[in-house]
């Protein structure tokens, strides 16, 4: 992957960017993302913001290599630091961290996201905790997308302001993929309920502290609510 050839994952997050925004990548690791769209006309300009040195320094010597240093300023700050007041930015992507690291990131510095009008995300993990964080934080779910590549399954989540309330099942499994139900999230969703039977196997043959307990009776409610959506 190179900021001419995006993979399939960092491409759907790129297809949910507006025509002529001004975009934050946060965690921009080799700032391939925000190059390749400015090299669709994609977007107006952008900001590539690393927490990491080395990756940092490997932006900046991407964004130059593609003669892109007056169209892509990358810096070296922590989470949304990285956005300036008179930067102007409209859209934030944050993509390959876990669901809670981004909402935590989100949270942070929610002052940041002040002329902010699209967040587009790509957790590896726990999606539901950046729903959660949507919700009371006044955002909504717009859009919602779900991929594989190369064994492993994505979801992709874009962020509008407004108030929205959704039921556990929309906060766990999303509520558009949870509407479409394609085979990949059929695919992921009966994966989970494999491994969380397994874990639940696991505590009911341990030792039974409270906390084992308290555990398994979590997990048992999210067993059957997931095997309800497989089954309706």
């Amino acid at each position: 992957m190179n900021a001419k050839n995006l993979s399939e994952r960092l491409r759907l997050v790129a297809s949910f960017a507006e025509q002529g925004t001004v975009l934050a990548d946060i965690g921009s690791d080799h700032a391939y993302l925000p190059c390749w769209l400015i090299q669709k006309g994609q977007i107006s300009r952008a900001i590539a913001g690393e927490v990491v040195k080395g990756p940092f320094e490997s932006a900046k010597r991407n964004v130059a290599k593609e003669g892109l240093t007056d169209k892509v300023v990358v810096r070296l700050a922590n989470g949304l630091q990285a956005i300036h007041p008179d930067d102007g930015v409209e859209t934030v992507t944050i993509a390959g961290m876990g669901g809670s690291l981004i909402a935590s990131i989100l949270e942070n510095d929610a002052d940041k996201l002040k002329g902010v009008k699209r967040i587009i995300v790509q957790p590896n993990i726990h999606a539901m905790a950046i729903r959660v964080w949507a919700v009371s934080n006044s955002w909504k779910v717009s859009n919602e997308a779900i991929l594989k590549e190369d064994h492993k399954i994505y979801e992709v989540l874009v962020l509008q302001r407004g108030d929205q309330s959704y039921t556990p099942e929309e906060l766990l499994m999303g509520p558009i993929l949870l509407q479409e139900r394609s085979a990949v999230f059929q695919d992921k969703w009966q994966g989970e309920l494999n491994e969380i039977s397994r874990v639940i196997s696991v505590l009911t043959q341990s030792a039974q502290s409270e906390e084992a307990k308290a555990k398994r009776k979590q997990l048992s409610a999210t067993k059957d609510m997931i095997e309800r959506v497989l089954k309706s």
